[in-house]
């Protein structure tokens, strides 16, 4: 599977010391908006050899729409516009205009929640690790999460 990133989950996931739970992706595209703004907050994020950075495509009258309509960043234009010409890939991103824009267009997305949750499922991380980078979110990262909403999400990762 094909996963274009946006910032936020290449940063979150590097304030965690767990920008390496992508490395088991074939292929990990960073469109060179993406890249430049990562650089500009956290370089580090971005040494992994596993990552491509991709020069953008061109997009579509709909996605020019939709971008438009949720007011997208630069970054996550070129991520949905990668994401289009790369049939079936999956977006990763933590803002809520871009995970609309990108069901708005039948583009799977997930975020650095998600990322966590598929490592614990995978056997990279065992519950009780997964548990303490959840919790781990609010002081140790950037991402803006509804503390409501973290809470239930490390109640269902809790429960049998």
């Amino acid at each position: 599977m094909v996963v274009v990133t946006d910032a936020g989950p290449l940063i979150h996931l590097d304030e965690l010391g767990e920008i390496d739970l992508l490395v088991d992706f074939p292929r990990v595209l960073v469109p060179e908006a993406v890249w430049d703004e990562v650089t500009q907050h956290r370089p580090g994020a971005l040494l992994p050899s596993f990552m491509e950075k991709m020069a953008a495509h061109s997009s579509s009258s709909e996605l020019n729409a939709i971008g438009r309509l949720y007011t997208l960043h630069h970054g996550e234009w070129q991520a949905l516009a990668l994401c289009v010409h790369f049939a079936g890939s999956r977006l990763l991103t933590d803002d809520t205009a871009a995970r609309l824009a990108a069901k708005a267009l039948n583009i799977a997305a997930s975020g650095t929640i998600g990322i966590l949750l598929r490592a614990m499922r995978r056997g990279q991380h065992d519950k009780t690790q997964t548990l303490a980078l959840l919790e781990a979110i609010p002081t140790q990262t950037s991402l803006h999460i509804r503390s409501s909403l973290l809470a239930q999400i490390i109640a269902e990762v809790r429960s049998p």
